[in-house]
């Protein structure tokens, strides 16, 4: 292990690593029902679905660790699931293979995009302003998240949203692990939130908020998983619409994961030398989603816990890996996990990413209000993507009204242009 993973040189140990990818399970578990149940409305029975997302995550998590020797979750994500479905599919008119051979051909070209000195200029074209708002904007999209799945806000008509009556005891029940969770992490517990989680889940079950179901382990079947293993369909590859998907697609995994990365391996893990392997796991893994069936992967923002519970290495995601493989024996067991024991970590794990905002010079107008952008349309449209596309095209439209073109890169305007096609493809 010393020799694959070098703990002494990332000054960690096999325990920590051991608890940080325990944490990283249990933070991201719920994205296989998630996902599963999202990718579904596209034509496929759930439980293939549920096949298909594990074993990608396996998949995602082991590149991370033999690639990148990273920390992190590469899983299904959320919101480009969306995309997938209701767009590529619903909207646009692909079944769902050819749908995954989209997803294919969207990962190849993001392989081409991380594996060359593209990704290098891209990084290096990215104005730090703006790099710091991605994380900015990405810790309070993943805080907005927790006050979700807490149930301490709702939607609510007139106002968006509201707080919600403490009237409610699931409310209650969530303020009183917060406070648990609070207290272990500002105490530097040992595995603070896997902890908080345990309790939260066995409290829950105690308290009858959460019905334990004893039947729980059952074997996967796989007959119904045929129809989208290895399967894809590309009888449409030469129509607009596979193309505009495509496109889509690899726009949306080029730059929400290098916000990710920056903000997981430079800003927390403080090891941007593993940004760019990072990238080429993603990309590899994206291709791999679309052989298994399921939309394409990302470095999840999950992730973030392990690497906040001490995880430095890639042993993290080994881990990981093997918990999520094994966890489609006890399928229904993983929806024991209530929400009110994860929101706690997403808030705190946003309030760690936010602090990058004293790096933003928010003395110069034209480095400020692009950041600022960024910052606000990420969690207000509740998408990674348009907030950081806002971003990129405020800044290079400002920097032009003030007569600072200098400071705009040439990538800068490509990508302008690229953001600004994005758009008007999404209004066909």
């Amino acid at each position: 292990m010393e020799r694959l993973f070098n703990f002494t040189k990332h000054k960690t140990s096999l325990k920590t690593e051991l608890i940080a990818g325990l944490t990283s399970y249990f933070s991201a578990v719920y994205i296989i029902v998630v996902n599963a149940s999202i990718l579904s409305d596209g034509g496929v029975k759930q439980e293939p679905l549920i096949i298909a997302t594990i074993l990608a995550s396996f998949i995602g998590c082991l590149l991370a660790a033999f690639v990148s020797n990273a920390p992190l979750i590469i899983m299904p994500g959320m919101g480009i699931n969306a995309l997938f479905t209701y767009t590529i599919i619903n909207t646009l008119g692909l079944n769902f293979n050819q749908a995954l051979a989209s997803v294919f051909t969207a990962g190849v070209l993001f392989l081409i995009v991380a594996s060359t000195s593209l990704s290098k200029i891209l990084d290096k074209s990215i104005p730090k302003s703006l790099k710091e708002a991605i994380s900015v904007g990405i810790g309070f999209f993943i805080t907005f998240l927790g006050l979700q799945k807490s149930g301490l806000i709702a939607a609510d008509p007139s106002t968006f949203v509201k707080i919600q009556s403490f009237n409610n005891p699931r409310v209650v029940f969530f303020i009183v692990i917060f406070i648990i969770t609070l207290f272990l992490f500002v105490k530097n517990i040992p595995g603070a939130f896997l902890i908080s989680i345990i309790i939260g889940t066995v409290s829950s079950i105690m308290l009858g908020l959460t019905e334990l179901n004893l039947s729980g382990f059952s074997l996967p079947n796989f007959k119904e998983y045929s129809s989208i293993f290895f399967n894809l369909d590309f009888t449409n590859l030469f129509s607009s619409q596979f193309w505009i998907a495509t496109f889509s697609f690899t726009l949306i995994l080029v730059f929400e994961n290098i916000g990710i990365l920056h903000g997981q391996i430079t800003g927390l893990l403080k090891a941007p030398e593993k940004q760019n392997k990072s990238l080429i796991a993603v990309a590899l893994s994206t291709i791999a989603c679309g052989l298994l069936g399921t939309s394409p992967s990302v470095s999840t923002v999950e992730g973030t816990a392990g690497i906040s519970a001490g995880g430095k290495t890639g042993f993290t995601s080994i881990v990981t890996a093997f918990l999520i493989l094994i966890s489609m024996l006890f399928i229904p067991f993983l929806t024991l996990i209530p929400n009110e024991a994860i929101a706690p970590i997403l808030i705190i794990l946003g309030c760690l990413m936010v602090k990058s905002i004293k790096d933003i010079n928010f003395e110069d107008i034209s480095e400020a209000i692009p950041a600022f952008l960024t910052i606000a349309l990420i969690p207000f449209t509740f998408s990674i993507i348009d907030g950081i596309a806002f971003g990129f095209i405020s800044y290079t439209l400002i920097k032009l009204i003030v007569k600072k073109k200098e400071e705009i890169s040439f990538p800068m305007y490509i990508i302008s242009i690229i953001f600004i096609i994005y758009f008007l493809l999404s209004a066909l």
